[in-house]
C-alpha cells in the first residue's frame, strides 16, 4: 500500500490519471477515507481522473491510516499531513476537493499554505449553525469510542482535547470569518442542506469570500452530470499554465 511517514503518522494514499494535481479530502468526518466517495451522490476519482492527477487519501486514524493521539492535536495537525503529502509526491500546486469535514481540511491548507492551492472545490462543507455542535460531538465520540480498544497509549484527557479543538469552536471550525474574507483562492461551493453541512454555511462562504460560487442542486440524479461538467470547467479554468 503507497505510505508516507511524517512525525509518527502513518498515511495511505492513492494515485489515478494524470495531469495537474486534485487533491481529495474525502467525506466521513472523523472517519474520512477514500472508500467514502463510492458512497457519495458522485465519485471524483471516477469523474475526473481522466483529466487531472487526483490523490485521494486516508486521514489519520482513519481508513488505513495511523497516528498519535495526544492533547497537543488539532486540525492543523491534519493540515501538517496534508503539505507532508505533497512534498513527499513532489507537488507544488494542486486543486483540493473536499466532501463534509474535506471542506474545513480544504480551508486549512489554504490558510497554511496559501501559493500552493490553485483553486477549491467544496462539497457541502460542515459547519456549526448555532444548533448543531451536539451532532459533531456525538459523531467524535462515536469514532473514538471505536479506537480506544485498539489505543490504550492515548491518554483520557487528550480524547476531549482533541473533540474540543475540532468542533468547539464556530463557523466552519477549522477558520474564522475573517480568514474567509481575505482568501482570494477561487472557490465552488456545493451546497449543504443538512444537519452536518448547513445551507446557512455554505451560503455564508459564498458571501464572505472574494472568489466564490455556489451550485444549490447539485447531487439529485438528473443533475449529476450537469455537476460534474461543470467542477471539470471550474477545475479546468483555474489549472495553471504550465
Amino acid at each position: 500500500m503507497p505510505t508516507i511517514q511524517h512525525g509518527g503518522a502513518r498515511l495511505y494514499y492513492e494515485e489515478y490519471g494524470h495531469g495537474f494535481p486534485l487533491l481529495l479530502f474525502a467525506p466521513g468526518g472523523m472517519r474520512s477515507s477514500i472508500g467514502f466517495w463510492a458512497r457519495s451522490p458522485w465519485n471524483p476519482i471516477e469523474a475526473l481522473s481522466d483529466s487531472f492527477r487526483v490523490i485521494a487519501m486516508d486521514q489519520r486514524n482513519a481508513g488505513h491510516s495511523t497516528a498519535p493521539i495526544h492533547s497537543g492535536n488539532g486540525w492543523h495537525s491534519y493540515t501538517a499531513d496534508h503539505i507532508a503529502l505533497l512534498d513527499r509526491l513532489g507537488i507544488e500546486r494542486t486543486h483540493v476537493l473536499g466532501g463534509c469535514i474535506g471542506g474545513s481540511y480544504s480551508f486549512g491548507l489554504m490558510q497554511a499554505a496559501p501559493d500552493r492551492v490553485a483553486a477549491a472545490v467544496l462539497q457541502q462543507p460542515i459547519g456549526h449553525d448555532g444548533d448543531n455542535r451536539q451532532a459533531f460531538y456525538e459523531m467524535f465520540d462515536g469514532w473514538a469510542n471505536e479506537l480506544r480498544p485498539q489505543r490504550p497509549d492515548v491518554d483520557t484527557d487528550a480524547w476531549a482535547v482533541l473533540r474540543e479543538r475540532m468542533y468547539g469552536g464556530d463557523f466552519v471550525f477549522n477558520v474564522g470569518r475573517d480568514f474567509v474574507r481575505q482568501c482570494a483562492t477561487p472557490m465552488l461551493v456545493l451546497l449543504g442542506n443538512d444537519r452536518y453541512h448547513p445551507a446557512v454555511t455554505s451560503r455564508e462562504i459564498v458571501q464572505l469570500a472574494a472568489n466564490a460560487e455556489l451550485i444549490e442542486r447539485w447531487k439529485e440524479p438528473e443533475v449529476i452530470d450537469a455537476t460534474v461538467a461543470r467542477v471539470r470547467s471550474f477545475l479546468t479554468v483555474h489549472t495553471p499554465r504550465q
